[in-house]
């Protein structure tokens, strides 16, 4: 990963990446030459090669992230009741899920519970199945199985939402997105079955996904209007999926992270609180 940076800082030693809009079949921005999307930072070698990357003297990086973005766009588009009241009440999504599919109270939720609850809670919306989850979660297949079935219990309104896009999309031929972006979906017709399976995820996952890489370019066009009314000096540097990333005089943080958080919550009025951590 960093054997090319040296080579690609330009003369005012920063690193530019090129974004492609219409590679990522969701609609995502991607990111190459070099991938800034892509930083390292799970192991103790990734925060290391994280800490080359800097912002000019007197100022910071101000990251804004959507905070489960998938989820609250999956609420708003299947109307799961369960689903919107927990995000309009403003519960940990993940402990509300675990509390209801073991039938326990919040505050008896143990963290396992909570981790596999946040492992199928994002695991359902991109088409994971029993085997893929129990990979994901540390269970046994059976017990992956179990859990997808509790949780669809809960949420029976998203579980028949997800079931209605394959069927649309078998019809149609393509997904799209609330904001009426398409994909194409040839593998739903494909006489393969793992081929076909292929094609009900990607089926399932457009929508979602898609509409939240709709979402977030409307925050970066909404951001890039509102921002040289705030400051003279603040830029917008990157985005990486559900995230943007700003440069920011540290003697402005104070007064631009609450707009830039408000612009970023009201771009879209899904029905759903958006929350922004920044």
């Amino acid at each position: 990963y960093i054997h090319p940076l040296p080579g690609l800082v330009d003369r005012h030693e920063r690193i530019h990446t090129t974004f492609h809009q219409a590679l990522a079949s969701t609609g995502r921005l991607s990111s190459t030459d070099p991938n800034l999307q892509n930083i390292p930072i799970r192991t103790e070698l990734g925060r290391k090669i994280r800490k080359a990357f800097v912002s000019e003297p007197g100022t910071v990086l101000v990251a804004c992230d959507y905070a489960q973005i998938d989820l609250r766009v999956a609420a708003a588009l299947s109307q799961d009741q369960a689903l919107i009241k927990a995000f309009v009440d403003g519960e940990d999504i993940h402990k509300t899920t675990a509390a209801a599919m073991w039938q326990v109270a919040l505050d008896e939720v143990t963290s396992d519970q909570r981790r596999a609850a946040k492992a199928v809670n994002f695991g359902v919306l991109y088409g994971q199945g029993a085997f893929g989850l129990s990979e994901v979660a540390g269970v046994s297949f059976a017990e992956a199985k179990e859990f997808i079935q509790r949780y669809f219990t809960v949420y029976h309104r998203l579980r028949d939402y997800l079931d209605e896009i394959k069927e649309s999309a078998r019809t149609k031929g393509y997904a799209e997105t609330s904001f009426g972006r398409r994909r194409a979906i040839p593998e739903l017709f494909s006489g393969m079955p793992a081929v076909r399976s292929g094609g009900e995820r990607m089926a399932m996952n457009m929508p979602i996904q898609g509409t939240t890489a709709d979402l977030l370019k409307l925050a970066m066009i909404a951001i890039d209007e509102q921002l040289p009314t705030w400051s003279t000096s603040a830029k917008m540097i990157l985005q990486v999926h559900d995230e943007l990333l700003f440069e920011v005089e540290a003697s402005e943080v104070a007064r631009l992270v609450p707009k830039l958080r408000h612009c970023m919550e009201t771009v879209v009025d899904l029905g759903v609180p958006l929350k922004v951590e920044a």
